[in-house]
């Protein structure tokens, strides 16, 4: 999963991851979801459900790439908008929790470095072996062993993508994968890969320590494989690149492979090393980096030894970096569509949606697999025991005013998220539609519930513990006598909707005796702070942070909660700590396939119930938060994917 990143996110707006998680957008909510029995080979068909929030579903320029009149040119620059604050800033492909964003591996690394499988194509969030390295992977053994075969695919420098390479990935990640990746989560992958082997160069063979839902597994487990080449397996760059797969590599060892990985993290951390980059320059996607500017503007060009299908045919994929979302519209209005391809239209300028329109775009409504929440640190030392306190998320959500901020900040452009199961766009793997808010805006019922729990409610003033303890009506565990509710939050700077967001929530706080701070900073910024952390460690005194668009499913893509909430996962940035939690996340890990749906229906009432963040609207927009993708009239063989990846291979410009 990724922290989406909002302009305004992909957070994973999420989250995805962020976040999403980091440069992506927010799903819109659907009022129904069609959808078949869950399977392992998932299809990439469109849905025909219909969803509220003005997101569609099928169609031109959904799941039907965009055909404008006029003849098609060979060649060309396409050019994309990043995120206020949100370029690119590290470029391999394991990313950790802090650089985990949708800026980074969505709109970067993928087109770089091809994942061993690809899914979202289409506006479906469903695998698509078309574009994957990997063919469907076969579970055998009471799905203990599963084997995985290679397509004909190639490095830029001429070498075949092998199982080598996959290993190489995997042993990286098991140097060390609490730190070296932030879709891990203890005791699953790679943690559950009892060996590896290769009976020939284009087939890798994972023996599993149990059982696991095939879906699951494909889903949510390869799915975090990128292959890497050999070319990387490697300690410094005065070390020759290695040509012959060989038992003596650094990999082969734990201590060797942790040293390649801090390798590779140091040189991916030089951005302004990445231009010239003999690292880097080694690729199998359908791009190659042609340069990145100080100020994060990224210039891609077609990798001609792309061994997938189709070729790209424009000749560069630029993308523009942005301080703020003012700045982005401005380039919108002045440019147009000779200026920026496909841009992203902040939720404050919807109301100007039909002069943008007119001057050459197409707006594209659609949502990306995502929903929005920012965490609140249950591990800070100071407020994390009020944070664990149930009836205190509780409080704080009855504080957030979904619909009052779509209405008056958002234009409507956002649904209620009241789960972590997006609505849009329809899934054949989850059908859960959380569709009544069980925690509406009232301060009433806020200020309620802190008094009921040994709180002395002051309307404008402080509100302070005066029942100490762990009794029922008590203001509960680590709460000393008349200590005071006071905490920050810091949120992605420039971005004007997330700011009024913020100051009516701190506004709505007041009223029952919280005290808010708020800061900002940039969206990397805001991202790299947010991490799981122990309340004795320097880098747990952040209180709450929000990167705008909460998380995107990626590359964890099946919405089961293991990455976000469960106890010890890289991405529970909450530090959330729940045995019944755990519990119902194991069911949609190990269940069988046929109870799939059910089990993830089960974690997701609890997610909803129990709140393990602070949900907040999703915003419609595939790549990033917005009111629409504007998508140039003139741009053909465009369809969103659903996880926010991009695939200008497919696209193509007209005269």
């Amino acid at each position: 999963m990724i922290k989406n990143r909002r302009t305004i996110s992909l957070g994973v707006g999420l989250a995805g991851v962020a976040v999403i998680a980091a440069a992506c957008g927010s799903s819109a909510k659907s009022t129904s979801n069609s959808s078949t029995p869950s399977g392992g080979s998932a299809t990439t068909s469109g849905s025909s459900a219909t969803t509220t929030g003005g997101a569609a579903l099928t169609g031109v320029g959904y799941t039907t790439p965009t055909a404008p009149t006029g003849a098609k040119i060979s060649g060309g620059t396409v050019t994309f908008t990043e995120g206020p604050g949100a370029q690119p800033d590290y470029i391999f492909p394991m990313t950790s929790a802090q650089v985990c964003g949708t800026n980074n591996i969505d709109q970067f690394s993928a087109l770089l470095y091809r994942p061993l499988y690809w899914f979202g194509n289409n506006y479906s969030p469903t695998v698509d072996y078309n574009y994957s390295i990997g063919q469907a992977p076969v579970f055998s053994n009471g799905d203990k062993t599963v084997t995985v075969t290679l397509n004909n695919w190639k490095w830029s420098n001429g070498e075949p993508v092998q199982a080598y390479n996959v290993e190489e990935y995997v042993n990286l990640y098991k140097a060390n994968p609490a730190s070296n990746y932030c879709g891990y989560v203890p005791g699953y992958f790679p943690d559950n890969v009892v060996s590896m082997s290769s009976p020939n160069p284009q087939t890798i063979v994972f023996q599993l320590n149990k059982a696991y839902n095939p879906e699951w597994f494909l889903y949510n487990e390869l799915s975090q494989i990128t292959p890497i080449p050999l070319a990387w397996d490697r300690t410094s760059l005065s070390q020759p690149a290695p040509t012959a797969v060989s038992s003596s590599l650094p990999d082969s060892t734990k201590a060797g492979a942790e040293a390649v990985y801090k390798f590779l993290d140091a040189q991916s951390k030089n951005v302004a090393g990445y231009n010239n980059s003999p690292i880097w320059s080694v690729v199998d996607g359908p791009f190659q980096l042609q340069s990145i500017t100080t100020t994060g503007q990224v210039t891609m060009v077609p990798n001609t030894s792309y061994s997938g299908s189709p070729k790209p045919t424009i000749s560069k994929f630029v993308e523009v970096p942005f301080t703020a979302d003012t700045a982005e519209f401005n380039q919108i209005r002045s440019g147009g569509p000779s200026a920026l391809t496909i841009a992203n239209l902040p939720p404050q300028y919807a109301p100007q949606l039909s002069t943008v329109t007119g001057e050459g775009y197409t707006d594209n409504k659609a949502a990306s697999y995502s929903f929005n929440y920012f965490p609140l640190n249950l591990n800070n030392p100071t407020v994390g025991p009020i944070f664990r306190q149930l009836y205190f998320r509780q409080a704080l959500q009855h504080l957030v005013d979904q619909q009052g901020w779509i209405d008056a900040f958002l234009n409507k452009t956002a649904v209620p998220t009241y789960s972590p199961i997006p609505g849009s766009p329809a899934s054949p793997l989850a059908s859960f539609n959380a569709t009544t808010n069980p925690y509406a805006f009232s301060t009433t019922a806020a200020a309620s519930l802190l008094t009921s729990h040994g709180w002395k409610v002051v309307a404008g003033g402080q509100t302070t513990c005066t029942s100490p303890g762990t009794g029922a009506n008590q203001c509960g565990a680590g709460i000393t006598q008349g200590e005071g509710i006071a905490f920050n939050i810091d949120y992605q700077s420039g971005v004007s909707t997330l700011a009024s967001e913020m100051n009516d929530l701190e506004a709505q706080a007041a009223k029952v005796g919280i005290a808010i701070n708020l800061t900002t900073h940039t969206f990397n910024q805001v991202i790299s702070t947010a991490t799981q952390c122990t309340s004795t460690q320097p880098t747990c005194k952040w209180t709450a942070e929000n990167w705008g668009a909460g998380w995107i499913y990626a590359p964890d893509f099946l919405p089961t909660g293991e990455e976000l909430f469960q106890n010890g996962a890289s991405a529970n940035y909450s530090n959330y700590n729940n045995a019944q939690m755990n519990s119902l996340i194991s069911a949609t890990v190990y269940g069988s396939a046929s109870q799939e749906k059910a089990a993830i229906t089960a974690y997701a009432q609890f997610a909803e119930a129990h709140l393990p963040v602070v949900y907040g609207p999703t915003s419609i927009g595939t790549y990033q938060g917005d009111a629409g993708t504007m998508v140039s009239n003139k741009l053909g063989g465009y369809t969103p994917n659903a996880f926010g990846y991009m695939t200008p291979e497919n696209w193509y410009l007209t005269k």
